[in-house]
C-alpha cells in the first residue's frame, strides 16, 4: 500500500512539473500580444485601404452604375450570364479590372502579413497567440485591450 501511494505521489508531482513546464512554455507576454495586435491593426487597416480604393473606384466611374457593378461582379466568370445580362465589353472590362484589384490587393496583403507573422511576431508565437485566443478567455482579454489601444493610437495619428 505505501509503495502505491508512494508511486503515486511521485507520478503526480511529476505531472504537476510537467504542467507547470507546459505553462511557462504556453506563457504569453504582453510584448507577444503587442507584437501581433500591431500586425493585425496593420492588416485590417491595408484591408480597410483596399476596400476604400475599390469603392472611390466604382462610385467615381462613368461606365457603370453602383448596382449595375454589382450585378455583373457575381456573374464575371460566367460568359452565358453576362450574355444573358446584356453586358457590354466595356463593363466587363471594368468588373474584371476592379476583380484583379481585389486579388493582387489581396495577394499583397496576404504576403505582408505571411512576412509580419513569421519575422516580426515569429511563427512559433503567432501559432502560440493564435491557439490561445480561440481557447483562453483570459489571453483574448488581454489582446483586446491592446489592440483596443493600437487601434485608437493609429486613429489618433491619421487625423494629425
Amino acid at each position: 500500500m505505501k509503495t502505491r501511494f508512494l508511486f503515486l505521489a511521485i507520478l503526480f508531482a511529476f505531472l504537476g512539473n510537467v504542467a507547470i513546464a507546459q505553462d511557462a512554455e504556453e506563457a504569453i507576454t504582453d510584448d507577444e500580444l503587442t507584437r501581433y495586435a500591431e500586425a493585425m491593426d496593420s492588416v485590417e487597416r491595408m484591408k480597410e485601404t483596399l476596400m476604400d480604393q475599390i469603392t472611390e473606384k466604382v462610385e467615381n466611374n462613368e461606365l457603370i452604375a453602383n448596382s449595375r457593378y454589382n450585378e455583373l461582379s457575381k456573374i464575371i466568370n460566367d460568359e452565358e450570364k453576362l450574355k444573358a445580362a446584356g453586358a457590354t465589353p466595356e463593363e466587363i472590362s471594368f468588373v474584371k479590372e476592379i476583380t484583379v484589384m481585389k486579388e493582387e490587393g489581396a495577394k499583397s496583403i496576404k504576403d505582408t502579413f505571411m512576412t509580419m507573422a513569421k519575422e516580426y511576431i515569429t511563427a512559433p508565437t503567432y501559432n502560440k497567440i493564435s491557439k490561445a485566443l480561440k481557447s483562453d478567455p483570459e489571453v483574448k482579454k488581454r489582446y483586446q485591450v491592446i489592440f483596443d489601444e493600437i487601434s485608437k493610437d493609429e486613429e489618433g495619428s491619421d487625423t494629425n
